[in-house]
């Protein structure tokens, strides 16, 4: 099988060099092209010492014409950007987005939440919101593929099937998410450096994190437009890992387990979430450094609720590993390619 040749546009922020990480694991993918705009001839080995000795090309600034030659174009860009490059597409290219270009299906939505208007508004209807475990083989009609946000990731999740089969109430929903810090990008050192970002915990965003409202799109397709949520996330004293404590209301006659086998049977085929036994406590170093997220059920003082645990690696499966999750459905290869 011929390989496919992938262009990666923001090959330096955390997000980019951990796509590099798992491409070079991908025996289907050859890197042709690393695009950034402030580290043109630079080594990616000059951003993360564990590449120095792998064979990858320099980093170069993005031109249009690379397209002609590029089979797959990942991109880890500023919000706005990856919106420029959909325009140049040939027929034959297929992007992934890693940042939020597509993730909303109204441009009037991304004006509100991103304060930007959209630069290709023709293409939203071309693309894709894609969580691969939801989405599956939806995908394979679709140029354009958007990956959800990384705390999105760890809230949909669990969330979507309960929903989906009518076993908790769309109401009144709390959603505490903590992150490492690396999910505010390599620019974090500098926005906290008042802030003892590696001491304290930080909440942020609350009310008006973007977030909110790709969560809220998601949701909304099960609620009937009886939704409400509330969504508060914090900067952790930790390099990465996201874990996300939610706080349901079960609908009537569902019970924990009942909670528990729903999840079992919805992801009983794909690979990377892990439903855990009963009441199980979690944490971020469970899933570090892979794929995986680790969802747990617990029960609370109120048999009417339940608190639900859901762990991931912000940077893969909140990010680069979800892209090439989606790659390898879109391609047809083996679902755990480059992931393992």
């Amino acid at each position: 099988m011929r390989k496919l040749n992938v262009l990666i546009a923001g090959s330096t922020g955390y997000i980019g060099v951990q796509l590099i990480k798992l491409l070079i694991k991908h025996k289907y993918i050859n890197i042709k092209y690393l695009c950034g705009k402030n580290s043109v001839g630079k080594k990616i080995s000059s951003f993360d010492k564990s590449l120095k000795f792998k064979k990858l090309p320099k980093i170069i600034k993005f031109r249009k014409e690379f397209l002609k030659h590029i089979d797959v174009i990942f991109t880890a860009l500023p919000n706005g950007e990856a919106q420029s490059i959909s325009r140049y597409l040939n027929k034959h290219n297929v992007l992934i987005d890693l940042a939020a270009d597509f993730r909303l299906k109204k441009s009037s939505d991304y004006l509100k939440w991103y304060k930007q208007k959209h630069k290709a508004v023709e293409n939203i209807k071309k693309s894709i919101y894609s969580l691969p475990e939801i989405t599956n083989g939806e995908i394979k009609n679709y140029k354009i593929i958007s990956c959800p946000g990384c705390y999105p990731t760890s809230i949909l999740l669990p969330l979507v099937p309960l929903m989906k089969n009518k076993l908790i109430k769309t109401s009144n929903i709390i959603i505490d998410s903590k992150s490492g810090y690396s999910g505010a990008g390599r620019g974090v050192h500098k926005k906290y450096k008042n802030k003892n970002l590696y001491n304290s915990l930080s909440a942020y965003g609350i009310k008006n994190h973007r977030h909110n409202s790709e969560i809220h799109q998601e949701l909304n397709k099960y609620s009937k437009g009886n939704l409400s949520f509330y969504f508060t996330p914090h900067l952790s004293p930790m390099f990465k890992g996201i874990l996300s404590t939610i706080y349901v209301d079960l609908n009537p006659n569902i019970t924990q387990q009942k909670i528990i086998n729903n999840l079992i049977k919805y992801y009983k085929k794909d690979k990377f979430v892990k439903i855990l036994t009963k009441n199980k406590l979690i944490s971020t170093n469970e899933v570090i450094n892979s794929n995986y997220c680790y969802i747990s059920i617990c029960k609370t003082k109120n048999k009417n609720k339940i608190i639900i645990l859901s762990a991931i690696d912000n940077l893969i499966k909140g990010g680069a590993g979800q892209g090439v999750q989606n790659l390898n459905i879109k391609f047809n290869f083996p679902i755990s390619t480059g992931l393992l």
